[in-house]
């Protein structure tokens, strides 16, 4: 198949999977088209079958803000017809639903059909879609694709319970690539960090307020009073200055590293003993997925689709949204009991398997198949009723 896939170039995890699925697909042979606005975080080298379009906009003094939208459509119409694309995928719906839409209209006017997927992804819906101001367009433009996908059963239920939606959400959930997610011997790496052999807790995060980043130090802080420990927090965002000074506040900062953005995530949970992802609201939880797959016990809230992946008493433990002290308490428990600790990580890499993108890539393989197979019974069927 020729497939093309809109989504953010970012390092949030929409972006990162609509990336990895292009590229496992790829991989299998289907011609893969990335349409967007700059390349992905995670397309770093030259893979056969796989093409990338940027979206160029231009600034005019009459615009306040670029239509992106706009540019975006042109691009997408432009692809389509060029590159004579079997379907478009598009990631996370604002706006990339509408504009796949949009892009749809102009381009049956001219005589060519595309079946458009849209996956639901978690903020395009509780945080952003369900605002007023955009809650009409999302609900239309999710209603108009010609199939949706959600990352976890909690998103699905959220989504339909937020908004009016008439199309049928099929599940599938985000994966993990063992290719690149595998425990690895970074002895060394962990020395430089933890040179007297302290446990060492990882966290990583757009650090956005719904990421509770102040759970994850807080936690830090019950667990260093009793066990020497050290905090990895990876990621950058608004709320990084506001956790710095948290952490000087609390006299812990000399026991904590700020590492920023990184690509290579999979090098520092080689080092990790407990990942925590404290989260007011997680769609699927893909960071503590990678995680389980380098051998990585979790610590999480109960938020969203987090259940769904860390099983509690088995992978990690599960506490309500803010209760550090109960994190705090579990991740002793973890810490303080080696024999248990090594068990909980062998179940975590168990768990991760589930997820392997061997067994989730032919789910979108199929529901592709599914889609195309319906549009063009229902385009042909159109075509007779015209020519009748």
């Amino acid at each position: 198949m020729r497939i093309g896939i809109v989504c953010y170039p970012t390092y949030g995890g929409s972006g990162v999977v609509a990336t990895e699925l292009g590229l496992a697909l790829a991989a299998k042979g289907h011609q893969i088209h990335f349409i967007t606005y700059k390349r992905p975080v995670r397309l770093t080298h030259y893979q056969e079958n796989v093409f990338f379009h940027e979206v160029n906009t231009e600034e005019y003094p009459l615009f306040d803000y670029t239509p992106y939208d706009t540019t975006l459509t042109s691009k997408l119409v432009d692809v389509v017809k060029y590159e004579k694309l079997d379907l478009l995928h598009v990631h996370y719906a604002i706006p990339h639903a509408t504009v796949a839409f949009l892009a749809k209209q102009i381009l049956a006017d001219e005589g060519i059909y595309i079946p458009v997927v849209t996956t639901l992804h978690g903020t395009d819906v509780t945080l952003v879609g369900s605002d007023r101001s955009f809650a009409p367009v999302v609900a239309f433009s999710i209603n108009q694709s010609d199939g949706v996908t959600a990352v976890s059963n909690h998103l699905r239920q959220q989504t339909c319970e937020q908004l009016k939606i008439k199309k049928e959400i099929e599940v599938i959930y985000n994966f993990i690539d063992f290719a690149r997610f595998s425990r690895l011997n970074k002895e060394h790496f962990r020395k430089a960090i933890a040179p007297e052999g302290e446990k060492i807790l990882v966290h990583t995060s757009n650090f956005r307020k719904v990421k509770r980043i102040e759970d994850v130090i807080q936690t830090f802080e019950i667990v260093q009073k009793k066990i020497p420990s050290k905090l990895l927090l990876m990621g950058d965002g608004p709320e990084r200055p506001r956790m710095e000074r948290l952490c000087r506040e609390l006299g812990l900062y000399e026991h904590v590293r700020f590492l920023g953005k990184q690509d290579a995530v999979e090098e520092i949970l080689a080092v990790a003993d407990l990942f925590v992802i404290p989260s007011a609201n997680e769609s699927f939880g893909l960071s503590a997925l990678e995680a389980m797959a380098c051998e990585v016990p979790v610590i999480s809230s109960n938020a969203g689709g987090l259940p769904e992946v860390n099983i509690h008493g088995v992978t990690g433990f599960l506490s309500d949204i803010g209760d550090v002290e109960s994190m705090g308490a579990h991740s002793l428990m973890l810490l303080e009991n080696e024999d248990m600790l090594k068990q909980f990580s062998h179940n975590a890499l168990a768990q991760a398997k589930k997820f392997d993108i061997s067994i989730i890539l032919p789910q979108y393989e199929a529901y592709y198949e599914e889609i195309l197979n319906r549009f063009n019974a229902k385009h042909h069927k159109a075509k007779v009723s015209i020519t009748c």
